[in-house]
């Protein structure tokens, strides 16, 4: 486990918010590789009962990432139904769009308790109990928006780059028994994109918005690497970040 974990059969990892979107993907295919996938959510348990069965019948575990108290219970829980904690991926997020003169620090603790703090309190958690077996891995989805600003989300961006800084800084803190790195995807877009969505897709140089599985490979490719690939950004973003 130090040096490599050349594959994923049997290896236990956690998907937060992998209910829906691009979390979904990530577990479908993490399951399709052999891995033993905990399903995280917090209120789309509908959603996480149909991606579990997809996966195979994977577990599902709810939990409030604004909460310290349930993130430090989503953890304990996993060990004892699971045994052990391989991978995980922080992958729960929040967007929302506000003219920075009218956000509220409501606005600004809504995107940062769970974008932002809930991604360090995951990762403590995780390295614990990864320090305890010896290794792992942990895969940080940032975001473009951790890369380049965005005038209508600086309360977003800033949470994104915050993952992006945590993600280097928690890199050199929990080697080398553990990697961390981070997944910046550009635009995924589902039914619900809107027209700035469509704008920055006319943009992209490949030409097109990126698919889950995208995003999914980059994400096996951090879970299965060495440990000389730690505290490293990857942008699967069709090459918008070159703009």
């Amino acid at each position: 486990m130090l040096h490599s974990m050349p594959e994923l059969s049997n290896q236990v990892v956690l998907v937060t918010g992998a209910a829906k979107r691009i979390g979904r993907g990530i577990a479908l295919r993490l399951a399709r590789e052999g891995a033993r996938v905990a399903i995280h959510y917090d209120r789309s348990e509908a959603d996480a009962r149909r991606t579990a069965e997809e996966c195979g019948g994977a577990p599902i575990f709810r939990a409030n990432l604004e909460s310290v108290a349930d993130i430090q219970r989503l953890f304990a829980e996993v060990e004892q139904r699971l045994g052990r904690i391989d991978g995980l991926v922080n992958n729960a997020a929040r967007f929302t769009r506000f003219d920075p003169l009218e956000i509220t620090e409501r606005d600004w603790d809504f995107i940062h308790s769970v974008n932002l703090k809930a991604v360090f309190f995951c990762c403590q958690q995780a390295a614990r109990m990864m320090k305890r077996q010896g290794g792992g891995r942990i895969v940080n989805i940032s975001s473009l928006g951790g890369l380049r600003p965005w005038a209508e989300h600086a309360h977003y961006c800033a949470s994104k780059a915050g993952v992006i800084m945590l993600t280097k800084a928690l890199a050199r803190a929990f080697a080398p028994e553990i990697t961390v790195n981070s997944v910046a995807p550009g635009v995924i877009p589902f039914e619900d994109i809107d027209e700035r969505g469509k704008r920055m897709i006319e943009h992209t140089p490949a030409g097109r918005g990126g698919t889950p599985d995208e995003i999914a490979s980059a994400v096996v490719y951090f879970l299965t690497a060495t440990n000389f690939v730690t505290g490293q950004i990857l942008a699967v973003d069709g090459g918008l970040s070159l703009r």
